[in-house]
């Protein structure tokens, strides 16, 4: 896996404006930055192949410098450098090297991007060079870890880059029904876990090491985390709405499924969403439908409940409840949130959870009695791409859908899929226009059509559909694959997941090319997420 490392400072480039050009150049969220530059020198940021193609397809030589990279900041209009290491893609060609050198598509190479300011804005411009130590060096694999969350417990599957052979840890938390868990994209290491029960309520976990340990934030070493009749305490596993007037949005009801008023009650955290840039921050989609967010890791959360006047009167829960599931954070704009809610809708916002507006534009659902209806559509899942973070694509209740603008208006996608009821939808991580989905056969019988468990793939973004089974059962198959329970790496070679109300978890090292089951009989799967670790 090829990586950027950051090799000196940024002269008087702001850490935020730097963040934020990264990000929105490489199309990554896996940037994290200090302020002084010896804090920056060695900084890892995972990068893909594709991009690397990307960046040298437009070079720039009127920019490039004849500096070594050691001397960068002292280069004459240069703010900053960065180095790239790993396999040249074919796409480069020999006129891109500078000095004429003679680099073979697939061999290492070293890569240096530049960046320069101009006026009021930051360029950024890349040139290639020869390094004979790197075509000596091992071509080292990033590994995975996939972290699954189940009825019984959580587990962790973790493999070299090879992505062959897997180690199993767990259960943890056995006998806990594990909603969700996701790590940080700044730090890895730090994970935080769903931990729910019907009987002693909601309870946040957290791990700084990976999965090894685990503890309640908030909670000193030592101390008793549950209360003598064995409830759960701590700030940390404390969800209040907030209906102060002053503070928050008043809490008034909502929906019931017999179309009468219902309290507002909290149940458990469906979805928990790192911050791309502090692993400290976090948001959670929670049941009933609300927002939350902890900024000191976990061991406080405070309601957005800007998202609730949203006609929160209006939202009804879907057949599972009425959770929050979907959490987007657009990586070009800080300040930009989507969430997901069945049965309420897909909501936007601007302003960093403040104010939000319903995106339901397009979206047609036989059981809505008003055809415009701003909510109460079951929206199942959404995803984009971090290259293209105003195209989003949605699995409703039925249809698959998709928007060019931000969520302003959805058009159907389904074409040629064979049922579009699913729960799951998937961005590849280097495609900007594939996409998977999972077709289930309807909304009453919940598994695939045919009894054959068959990915659906998309690489045009939607209406052509192609069947992936090699290594997939094709007969007598009976699972489910729920909403959060599908997801990629960040390998060259995309890794896609996905796990079942089977057991079996999925993984596919080509894309879906071919599948292979990486770990069988485990409790019902509820939740996939991967990460590509260095």
């Amino acid at each position: 896996m090829p990586v950027l490392t950051l090799i000196d400072g940024a002269g008087d480039v702001e850490r935020d404006e730097l963040q934020q050009l990264l990000v929105g150049h490489f199309s990554q969220q896996r940037f994290s930055f200090a302020r002084r530059a010896e804090d920056l020198i060695g900084k890892v940021l995972l990068v893909p192949d594709h991009l690397v193609d990307l960046l040298f397809q437009r070079p720039s030589a009127d920019e490039f410098v004849d500096e070594d990279v050691a001397f960068l900041a002292d280069t004459e209009g240069a703010v900053g450098g960065l180095v790239l290491d790993g396999r040249v893609p074919p796409a480069i060609e020999v006129d891109h090297v500078r000095g004429g050198g003679e680099i073979e598509a697939g061999t290492l190479a070293c890569a240096t991007i530049l960046l320069h300011r101009s006026r009021d804005r930051i360029q950024i411009s890349t040139r290639l060079s020869h390094d004979p130590a790197l075509v000596e060096k091992d071509n080292a694999m990033s590994g995975v870890r996939v972290l699954v969350g189940t009825r019984k417990g959580a587990f962790i599957l973790t493999s070299d880059g090879k992505r062959e052979q897997w180690e199993v840890s767990g259960p943890h938390f056995g006998g806990w029904e594990i909603y969700h868990m996701k790590g940080s994209p700044v730090d890895p290491n730090r994970i935080y876990v769903s931990q729910s029960s019907g009987w002693f309520g909601q309870i946040i976990q957290r791990s700084d090491d990976g999965g090894q340990t685990w503890h309640q934030p908030g909670t000193p070493a030592g101390e008793p985390t549950t209360s003598p009749d064995g409830i759960p305490k701590g700030e940390s596993n404390k969800f209040a709405y907030d209906g102060d007037p002053q503070t928050g949005t008043p809490l008034t009801t909502h929906q019931w499924y017999d179309g009468t008023q219902h309290p507002w009650e909290f149940k458990r955290v469906w979805h928990l969403e790192p911050s791309l840039t502090d692993p400290d921050t976090v948001y959670a989609g929670v049941e009933d439908a609300a927002l939350f967010r902890t900024t000191d890791g976990g061991q406080t959360w405070q309601e957005l409940s800007g998202l609730r006047s949203q006609q929160g009167a209006k939202w009804a829960p879907g057949a599972g409840g009425m959770g929050l599931h979907t959490i987007l954070l657009d990586p070009s704009n800080p300040d930009r949130i989507y969430v997901a809610i069945s049965s309420a809708g897909a909501f936007r916002s601007d302003d960093a959870g403040k104010t939000w507006k319903p995106i339901n534009r397009g979206l047609k659902s036989n059981y809505m009695p008003d055809p415009n209806a701003e909510v109460g559509f079951c929206v199942h899942r959404l995803d984009l791409h971090p290259s293209r973070p105003n195209v989003l694509f949605m699995q409703l209740h039925w249809n698959v859908m998709r928007t060019d603008d931000a969520g302003e208006l959805w058009t159907n996608i389904s074409g040629n899929l064979p049922t579009d009821f699913g729960f799951p939808i998937q961005m590849h991580a280097h495609e900007p226009n594939t996409v998977y989905v999972v077709p289930i056969k309807s909304d009453s019988e919940h598994y695939p059509p045919e009894g054959k468990l068959r990915v659906y793939r998309s690489r045009t973004g939607g209406n052509e559909w192609e069947a992936l089974t090699n290594g997939l059962p094709q007969e007598n198959c009976f699972v489910n694959v729920l909403r959060d329970a599908m997801s990629v790496d960040s390998l060259d070679s995309c890794g896609v997941y996905f796990g079942t109300t089977g057991g079996q978890v999925y993984c596919s090292t080509d894309s879906g090319d071919n599948w292979k089951a990486i770990v069988r009989d485990l409790p019902p799967v509820v939740s996939v997420e991967v990460q590509t670790l260095p």
